[in-house]
Protein backbone atom coordinates (compact mmCIF):
# COMPACT_ATOMS: atom_id res chain seq x y z
CA UNK A 1 0.00 0.00 0.00
CA UNK A 2 1.06 3.49 -0.73
CA UNK A 3 1.40 6.41 1.21
CA UNK A 4 -1.82 7.77 2.15
CA UNK A 5 -2.74 11.03 -0.33
CA UNK A 6 -4.65 12.80 2.86
CA UNK A 7 -3.81 13.74 6.18
CA UNK A 8 -7.19 14.27 7.11
CA UNK A 9 -9.33 12.87 8.85
CA UNK A 10 -6.99 11.65 11.20
CA UNK A 11 -7.27 7.80 12.02
CA UNK A 12 -7.96 6.56 15.62
CA UNK A 13 -8.35 3.43 17.59
CA UNK A 14 -10.71 2.82 20.55
CA UNK A 15 -9.75 2.06 23.77
CA UNK A 16 -13.39 0.57 25.07
CA UNK A 17 -13.39 -2.50 23.06
CA UNK A 18 -10.81 -3.68 26.08
CA UNK A 19 -14.14 -2.78 28.36
CA UNK A 20 -17.46 -3.10 26.57
CA UNK A 21 -18.72 -6.30 26.94
CA UNK A 22 -16.29 -7.89 29.31
CA UNK A 23 -16.40 -8.36 32.80
CA UNK A 24 -18.98 -9.86 34.75
CA UNK A 25 -19.03 -13.59 33.54
CA UNK A 26 -17.92 -12.60 29.86
CA UNK A 27 -14.01 -12.26 29.42
CA UNK A 28 -11.77 -9.75 31.63
CA UNK A 29 -11.21 -6.48 30.32
CA UNK A 30 -7.79 -5.33 28.44
CA UNK A 31 -6.07 -2.85 30.24
CA UNK A 32 -5.53 0.73 28.71
CA UNK A 33 -1.63 0.11 28.32
CA UNK A 34 -1.50 -3.13 26.58
CA UNK A 35 -4.91 -1.32 24.42
CA UNK A 36 -1.96 1.64 23.48
CA UNK A 37 0.74 -0.95 23.10
CA UNK A 38 -1.82 -2.86 20.45
CA UNK A 39 -2.80 0.43 18.92
CA UNK A 40 0.79 2.02 18.43
CA UNK A 41 2.41 -1.80 17.10
CA UNK A 42 -0.32 -1.53 13.84
CA UNK A 43 1.32 0.07 10.74
CA UNK A 44 0.32 -0.34 7.36
CA UNK A 45 2.61 1.23 4.35
CA UNK A 46 4.33 3.37 6.83
CA UNK A 47 1.43 4.53 8.17
CA UNK A 48 0.11 4.50 11.90
CA UNK A 49 -3.08 5.12 13.95
CA UNK A 50 -3.02 9.25 14.95
CA UNK A 51 -4.48 8.64 18.35
CA UNK A 52 -7.00 6.85 20.12
CA UNK A 53 -10.64 7.64 21.39
CA UNK A 54 -10.83 6.71 25.26
CA UNK A 55 -13.98 5.24 27.45
CA UNK A 56 -14.09 7.32 30.95
CA UNK A 57 -14.28 4.58 33.30
CA UNK A 58 -12.26 1.95 35.20
CA UNK A 59 -10.48 -0.02 34.69
CA UNK A 60 -8.96 2.38 32.10
CA UNK A 61 -9.80 6.09 33.35
CA UNK A 62 -11.62 6.87 35.72
CA UNK A 63 -14.26 9.93 35.51
CA UNK A 64 -13.22 10.98 38.95
CA UNK A 65 -9.65 11.63 38.24
CA UNK A 66 -8.09 14.61 39.42
CA UNK A 67 -5.88 17.37 37.43
CA UNK A 68 -3.00 15.27 38.01
CA UNK A 69 -4.29 12.15 37.01
CA UNK A 70 -5.34 14.19 34.17
CA UNK A 71 -1.46 15.75 33.26
CA UNK A 72 -0.30 11.98 33.48
CA UNK A 73 -2.78 10.63 31.00
CA UNK A 74 -1.84 13.39 28.54
CA UNK A 75 1.46 12.10 28.98
CA UNK A 76 1.13 9.07 28.72
CA UNK A 77 -0.12 9.73 24.95
CA UNK A 78 2.06 12.00 24.61
CA UNK A 79 4.85 9.54 24.75
CA UNK A 80 3.87 7.31 22.46
CA UNK A 81 2.91 10.17 19.70
CA UNK A 82 -0.81 9.56 19.95
CA UNK A 83 -3.01 12.28 20.13
CA UNK A 84 -6.60 12.01 22.44
CA UNK A 85 -9.56 12.32 20.67
CA UNK A 86 -13.52 11.56 21.71
CA UNK A 87 -14.13 10.55 25.22
CA UNK A 88 -16.98 8.27 26.20
CA UNK A 89 -18.82 9.58 29.25
CA UNK A 90 -20.20 6.88 31.70
CA UNK A 91 -23.80 8.40 31.98
CA UNK A 92 -25.58 4.85 33.25
CA UNK A 93 -26.20 4.21 36.20
CA UNK A 94 -24.19 0.97 36.94
CA UNK A 95 -21.31 3.48 36.34
CA UNK A 96 -22.35 6.45 38.80
CA UNK A 97 -24.61 8.02 36.13
CA UNK A 98 -29.04 7.69 35.86
CA UNK A 99 -31.12 7.45 33.11
CA UNK A 100 -32.42 10.76 31.35
CA UNK A 101 -36.01 9.93 31.48
CA UNK A 102 -35.71 8.68 34.85
CA UNK A 103 -36.29 10.42 38.46
CA UNK A 104 -35.10 13.83 39.06
CA UNK A 105 -32.03 12.41 40.53
CA UNK A 106 -31.27 9.94 38.13
CA UNK A 107 -31.40 12.45 35.36
CA UNK A 108 -29.06 14.75 37.56
CA UNK A 109 -26.48 12.10 37.96
CA UNK A 110 -26.34 11.83 34.17
CA UNK A 111 -25.72 15.49 33.76
CA UNK A 112 -23.19 15.00 36.29
CA UNK A 113 -21.44 13.10 34.87
CA UNK A 114 -21.43 14.98 31.68
CA UNK A 115 -19.82 17.47 33.56
CA UNK A 116 -17.09 15.59 34.56
CA UNK A 117 -16.46 14.15 31.70
CA UNK A 118 -16.17 17.90 30.11
CA UNK A 119 -13.74 18.68 33.01
CA UNK A 120 -11.83 16.22 31.62
CA UNK A 121 -12.26 16.86 28.11
CA UNK A 122 -11.40 20.78 28.66
CA UNK A 123 -7.91 19.91 30.52
CA UNK A 124 -6.44 17.63 27.85
CA UNK A 125 -7.47 20.00 25.23
CA UNK A 126 -5.31 22.55 27.40
CA UNK A 127 -2.90 20.16 27.95
CA UNK A 128 -2.38 19.92 24.18
CA UNK A 129 -3.18 16.28 24.43
CA UNK A 130 -7.08 16.92 22.39
CA UNK A 131 -6.76 18.88 19.55
CA UNK A 132 -10.02 17.61 18.40
CA UNK A 133 -13.16 15.72 19.27
CA UNK A 134 -16.39 15.42 21.24
CA UNK A 135 -17.78 14.02 24.67
CA UNK A 136 -19.84 10.96 22.98
CA UNK A 137 -23.66 10.02 25.74
CA UNK A 138 -27.06 8.20 25.00
CA UNK A 139 -30.19 8.15 26.90
CA UNK A 140 -28.86 5.62 29.15
CA UNK A 141 -32.32 4.00 29.04
CA UNK A 142 -33.60 1.12 27.64
CA UNK A 143 -36.26 0.52 24.78
CA UNK A 144 -38.93 -0.89 26.65
CA UNK A 145 -38.72 1.66 29.44
CA UNK A 146 -38.73 4.07 26.30
CA UNK A 147 -41.50 2.24 24.89
CA UNK A 148 -43.91 2.69 27.83
CA UNK A 149 -44.92 6.34 27.12
CA UNK A 150 -42.84 7.46 24.06
CA UNK A 151 -43.94 10.91 23.86
CA UNK A 152 -43.27 11.50 26.94
CA UNK A 153 -40.14 9.07 27.16
CA UNK A 154 -38.71 11.48 24.41
CA UNK A 155 -39.41 14.44 26.31
CA UNK A 156 -37.89 13.66 29.51
CA UNK A 157 -34.66 12.63 27.02
CA UNK A 158 -34.57 16.02 25.55
CA UNK A 159 -34.70 18.34 28.72
CA UNK A 160 -31.99 16.08 29.93
CA UNK A 161 -30.06 16.24 26.46
CA UNK A 162 -30.43 20.11 26.92
CA UNK A 163 -29.52 20.49 31.03
CA UNK A 164 -26.22 18.63 29.57
CA UNK A 165 -25.42 21.26 26.71
CA UNK A 166 -25.72 23.87 28.90
CA UNK A 167 -23.14 21.99 30.90
CA UNK A 168 -21.06 21.28 27.72
CA UNK A 169 -20.81 25.05 26.40
CA UNK A 170 -19.28 25.82 30.03
CA UNK A 171 -16.16 23.55 29.05
CA UNK A 172 -16.33 24.55 24.96
CA UNK A 173 -17.43 21.24 24.31
CA UNK A 174 -19.28 19.35 21.93
CA UNK A 175 -22.07 16.36 22.49
CA UNK A 176 -22.39 13.39 20.52
CA UNK A 177 -25.67 11.27 20.99
CA UNK A 178 -24.64 7.67 19.80
CA UNK A 179 -27.32 5.79 17.45
CA UNK A 180 -27.79 2.71 18.59
CA UNK A 181 -30.52 0.35 18.78
CA UNK A 182 -30.91 -0.52 22.50
CA UNK A 183 -30.90 3.17 23.52
CA UNK A 184 -34.48 4.10 24.31
CA UNK A 185 -35.42 7.22 22.16
CA UNK A 186 -32.29 6.56 20.14
CA UNK A 187 -33.08 2.84 18.62
CA UNK A 188 -34.60 4.26 15.37
CA UNK A 189 -33.44 6.55 12.80
CA UNK A 190 -36.76 8.48 13.12
CA UNK A 191 -36.91 8.61 16.67
CA UNK A 192 -33.17 10.15 16.61
CA UNK A 193 -34.04 12.58 14.50
CA UNK A 194 -37.07 13.68 15.90
CA UNK A 195 -34.63 13.85 19.29
CA UNK A 196 -31.68 15.88 18.02
CA UNK A 197 -34.62 18.46 16.49
CA UNK A 198 -36.55 18.61 19.69
CA UNK A 199 -33.30 19.14 21.36
CA UNK A 200 -33.14 22.29 18.70
CA UNK A 201 -28.92 22.57 19.97
CA UNK A 202 -27.26 21.94 17.24
CA UNK A 203 -24.30 23.48 17.95
CA UNK A 204 -23.65 22.00 20.99
CA UNK A 205 -25.74 18.30 20.37
CA UNK A 206 -24.96 16.14 17.20
CA UNK A 207 -25.23 12.67 16.04
CA UNK A 208 -22.18 10.09 16.57
CA UNK A 209 -22.98 7.44 13.48
CA UNK A 210 -21.13 3.80 14.27
CA UNK A 211 -21.38 2.23 10.84
CA UNK A 212 -22.39 -1.38 12.43
CA UNK A 213 -24.89 0.28 14.41
CA UNK A 214 -26.77 2.37 11.80
CA UNK A 215 -26.79 -0.79 9.69
CA UNK A 216 -29.36 -1.88 12.01
CA UNK A 217 -31.31 0.89 11.54
CA UNK A 218 -32.21 0.49 7.84
CA UNK A 219 -33.28 -3.38 9.14
CA UNK A 220 -35.70 -1.79 11.72
CA UNK A 221 -34.21 -3.51 14.77
CA UNK A 222 -36.07 -2.68 18.04
CA UNK A 223 -38.68 -0.68 15.72
CA UNK A 224 -39.98 -2.14 12.97
CA UNK A 225 -42.34 0.53 11.56
CA UNK A 226 -39.47 2.15 10.74
CA UNK A 227 -37.07 0.32 8.70
CA UNK A 228 -36.25 1.30 5.32
CA UNK A 229 -35.20 -2.08 3.82
CA UNK A 230 -37.87 -4.13 2.91
CA UNK A 231 -38.93 -7.66 4.97
CA UNK A 232 -37.21 -10.73 3.63
CA UNK A 233 -34.28 -8.24 1.93
CA UNK A 234 -31.98 -10.44 -0.52
CA UNK A 235 -28.46 -9.17 0.80
CA UNK A 236 -26.63 -9.18 -2.55
CA UNK A 237 -28.71 -6.68 -4.09
CA UNK A 238 -26.66 -3.82 -3.54
CA UNK A 239 -28.55 -1.23 -5.13
CA UNK A 240 -31.41 -1.74 -2.50
CA UNK A 241 -29.28 -1.46 -0.08
CA UNK A 242 -27.36 1.61 -1.12
CA UNK A 243 -30.70 3.08 -1.40
CA UNK A 244 -31.53 2.99 2.07
CA UNK A 245 -28.35 3.90 3.29
CA UNK A 246 -28.61 7.33 1.48
CA UNK A 247 -32.04 7.59 3.01
CA UNK A 248 -30.76 6.56 6.42
CA UNK A 249 -27.66 9.35 5.85
CA UNK A 250 -29.63 12.17 3.73
CA UNK A 251 -31.82 12.59 7.48
CA UNK A 252 -28.22 11.77 9.93
CA UNK A 253 -25.38 12.91 8.09
CA UNK A 254 -26.44 17.26 8.34
CA UNK A 255 -26.26 16.02 12.43
CA UNK A 256 -23.53 13.60 12.07
CA UNK A 257 -20.02 15.18 14.18
CA UNK A 258 -18.47 11.84 15.40
CA UNK A 259 -18.35 8.99 12.94
CA UNK A 260 -17.03 5.38 13.60
CA UNK A 261 -15.87 3.17 10.80
CA UNK A 262 -17.09 -0.75 11.54
CA UNK A 263 -18.43 -3.51 9.88
CA UNK A 264 -21.56 -5.48 10.57
CA UNK A 265 -22.80 -9.36 9.30
CA UNK A 266 -26.86 -7.70 9.87
CA UNK A 267 -27.27 -9.50 13.56
CA UNK A 268 -27.45 -8.24 16.52
CA UNK A 269 -25.12 -9.23 19.49
CA UNK A 270 -24.17 -8.82 23.32
CA UNK A 271 -21.85 -9.27 25.77
CA UNK A 272 -20.73 -9.44 29.75
CA UNK A 273 -23.63 -6.01 31.12
CA UNK A 274 -24.36 -4.69 27.37
CA UNK A 275 -27.45 -4.94 25.94
CA UNK A 276 -27.81 -6.64 22.67
CA UNK A 277 -27.03 -4.50 19.91
CA UNK A 278 -24.87 -4.40 16.46
CA UNK A 279 -22.26 -7.06 15.92
CA UNK A 280 -18.90 -5.49 14.95
CA UNK A 281 -17.16 -7.69 12.65
CA UNK A 282 -13.55 -7.52 11.22
CA UNK A 283 -12.97 -5.47 8.53
CA UNK A 284 -12.77 -8.81 5.85
CA UNK A 285 -15.33 -10.53 7.42
CA UNK A 286 -16.83 -12.58 5.01
CA UNK A 287 -20.19 -12.49 6.62
CA UNK A 288 -20.08 -8.46 6.60
CA UNK A 289 -22.65 -6.90 4.66
CA UNK A 290 -20.86 -3.35 4.22
CA UNK A 291 -18.64 -2.02 1.72
CA UNK A 292 -16.73 -0.50 3.93
CA UNK A 293 -15.22 2.45 1.95
CA UNK A 294 -18.11 3.06 -0.55
CA UNK A 295 -20.42 3.27 2.61
CA UNK A 296 -18.49 5.23 4.55
CA UNK A 297 -18.84 7.90 2.41
CA UNK A 298 -22.35 8.29 2.20
CA UNK A 299 -21.52 9.61 5.25
CA UNK A 300 -17.88 11.51 4.81
CA UNK A 301 -19.61 13.25 1.78
CA UNK A 302 -21.90 16.02 1.42
CA UNK A 303 -24.98 15.78 -1.34
CA UNK A 304 -22.46 17.67 -3.33
CA UNK A 305 -20.49 14.98 -3.33
CA UNK A 306 -17.86 16.99 -1.33
CA UNK A 307 -16.37 15.50 2.04
CA UNK A 308 -18.15 17.51 4.97
CA UNK A 309 -15.13 17.96 6.82
CA UNK A 310 -17.52 17.90 9.91
CA UNK A 311 -15.34 15.88 12.08
CA UNK A 312 -11.70 15.74 11.56
CA UNK A 313 -10.72 12.49 12.61
CA UNK A 314 -12.49 9.38 12.49
CA UNK A 315 -12.65 6.49 14.75
CA UNK A 316 -12.70 2.17 14.44
CA UNK A 317 -15.04 0.51 17.10
CA UNK A 318 -14.72 -3.20 17.35
CA UNK A 319 -17.12 -3.40 20.63
CA UNK A 320 -16.82 -7.31 21.81
CA UNK A 321 -14.23 -8.58 19.61
CA UNK A 322 -13.16 -11.87 21.28
CA UNK A 323 -9.96 -11.03 23.30
CA UNK A 324 -7.83 -13.62 21.53
CA UNK A 325 -8.90 -11.55 18.11
CA UNK A 326 -7.83 -8.50 19.80
CA UNK A 327 -4.49 -9.71 20.93
CA UNK A 328 -3.68 -10.81 17.36
CA UNK A 329 -1.42 -7.83 15.78
CA UNK A 330 -3.06 -8.43 12.16
CA UNK A 331 -6.15 -7.81 13.68
CA UNK A 332 -5.24 -4.11 14.16
CA UNK A 333 -3.03 -3.78 10.71
CA UNK A 334 -6.27 -5.32 8.92
CA UNK A 335 -7.85 -2.49 10.61
CA UNK A 336 -5.87 0.41 9.96
CA UNK A 337 -5.58 -1.10 5.93
CA UNK A 338 -9.06 -0.27 5.46
CA UNK A 339 -8.69 2.99 7.16
CA UNK A 340 -6.35 4.20 5.28
CA UNK A 341 -8.43 3.32 2.18
CA UNK A 342 -11.48 5.00 3.41
CA UNK A 343 -9.26 8.26 4.37
CA UNK A 344 -7.95 8.52 0.79
CA UNK A 345 -11.44 7.91 -0.60
CA UNK A 346 -13.06 10.55 0.89
CA UNK A 347 -10.43 12.45 3.21
CA UNK A 348 -8.80 15.71 2.39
Amino acid sequence: MSPSKNTYPKLHNAAWPGLVGKGEGSEPPIDLDTMIELTTAAEVGGVKFDGMDLFLSDPHISIDTDADGVKKLAEKFGAKSLAIGSLVAPVWPPTGGGSTMGSAEERKQFVAQVKKACNIGKQLRELGARPYGVIRIDSACGVGDWDANPAEGTRKIADTFREACDVAEGYGERLAAEGEICWGGMHSWKEMVKLLELVDRPKTLGFQADMAHTLLYTLGANAEKDAILPAGYDWKDQGVLDAALKTLTDALRPWTIDFHIAQNDATVFGSGSHDKTGRHCLPNDPNGKLDIVKHAGFWMRGADGAPTKAFQHICWDGCMFPNATMMKPQTWNDILGVMIKVRDAHGW
